[in-house]
C-alpha cells in the first residue's frame, strides 16, 4: 500500500504559492494505480483518501506505523464508491458484487476489507475516503438507486445537477464522514456555483468521467484571494475548511465529495455571492 502525507496550510501563507507549490499541496494527480491501493494522508482533519485498483490479485487495507494500528480501520471509518469495472467488497470474510456506482460505509472496528476485480483487463477502481471514528456504526451496502438525491441548479446557470448522498444521515449514520457523488445534467458544466466556505468541516473532490483532453477549472482559497487548479480526469483536490470549492469543466465530468469535520449537517455553509469573489 502506498502512502502519501500532506500538511496543513494558513491562508495567509497560501496566497503567495505559485502554481506549482499549489498543484504540489493540493492536488492528488495519480489517485488510481493499477494493482495498487494509493492514498493520501492530509493532516487536515486527518482524512486519508484515495483509489484502489485490484487487477490480477486482491489488495488488502492494511494499518501500520502511520495509523499507529495494525488494522487501518481500528479507529477508523471508511466510505468507497466503485467508479471502474465489476468487482467485489470482501469485508470480514463476506464477499459483496460491486458495479459501478456502488458503494459502502464501513464502521470502526472492521477487521478485514479486501479489494477485488471480476476482469482485471477492466479493473474496479474504488474510491475510498476515511476519517477517524469515535464509535462504531452498522457497515451498509449503498447501491447506487438507495443514495439519497438532491436536484439543484438550473439550465439558465449552467449548474443543473443531481447530488447523491451516500455516507449521510438520511441513508446511514456515521460518526463524522460523508460522501457522496454529484452527476451534472448534459451542457451544465459548472459545479457548486454560488460557491460556499464551511469553517466546520473539509472537503476532498475526486473529478472523474472525463474525456482525456478535457479539465476542470477548480477554484480554490478564500473568497477575496481566489486560486485555480488545472485538473485531469481520475484526479483529487484536498479543500480546507477556510476554501471555497467550485469549478467549471471543458466538458462532461462527475466527481465524489467526502467531507468530515464538526458535524454532518450537509446544508450547514456559509454561501458566497458570485459580485463578492476576488
Amino acid at each position: 500500500m502506498k502512502l502519501e502525507v500532506r500538511y496543513g496550510h494558513h491562508p495567509h501563507d497560501v496566497k503567495e504559492y505559485d502554481t506549482e507549490r499549489l498543484r504540489q499541496e493540493f492536488l492528488v494527480e495519480k489517485v488510481f494505480i493499477p494493482g495498487q491501493i494509493s492514498l493520501t494522508y492530509t493532516h487536515v482533519d486527518r482524512v486519508v483518501f484515495g483509489g484502489a485498483v485490484p487487477t490480477d490479485a486482491p489488495l488488502v487495507l492494511v494499518g501500520g506505523k502511520e495509523f499507529g494500528t495494525d488494522v487501518f480501520l481500528e479507529r477508523r471509518e471508511l466510505g468507497l464508491i466503485n467508479i471502474g469495472g465489476p468487482g467485489s467488497l470482501t469485508i470480514d470474510g463476506v464477499v459483496h458484487p460491486m458495479v459501478k456506482g456502488d458503494g459502502f460505509y464501513v464502521g470502526r472496528g472492521t477487521a478485514s476489507v479486501t479489494f477485488a476485480s471480476q476482469d482485471p483487463q477492466n479493473p474496479a477502481q474504488f474510491y475510498l475516503a476515511s476519517a477517524p471514528a469515535h464509535q462504531t456504526y452498522p457497515t451498509v451496502k449503498i447501491e447506487f438507486s438507495k443514495a439519497n438525491p438532491r436536484k439543484v441548479g438550473s439550465p439558465e446557470t449552467a449548474n443543473q445537477r443531481t447530488i447523491y448522498q451516500y455516507v449521510n444521515p438520511a441513508v446511514c449514520p456515521s460518526c463524522q464522514l460523508a460522501m457522496g457523488m454529484t452527476i451534472l445534467e448534459p451542457g451544465s458544466v459548472w459545479n457548486t456555483m454560488p460557491c460556499h466556505t464551511h469553517e466546520r468541516r473539509m472537503e476532498v473532490y475526486l473529478y472523474f468521467d472525463m474525456a482525456p483532453e478535457a479539465r476542470v477549472f477548480h477554484l480554490q482559497g478564500q473568497p477575496s484571494e481566489t486560486r485555480h487548479l488545472v485538473v485531469a480526469d481520475r484526479q483529487a483536490v484536498i479543500s480546507p475548511s477556510w476554501s471555497i470549492h467550485s469549478g467549471v469543466g471543458t466538458g462532461s465530468y462527475t466527481f465524489i465529495w467526502a467531507m468530515a469535520g464538526e458535524n454532518q449537517n450537509f446544508d450547514d455553509m456559509d454561501a458566497v455571492k458570485p459580485e463578492t469573489l476576488k
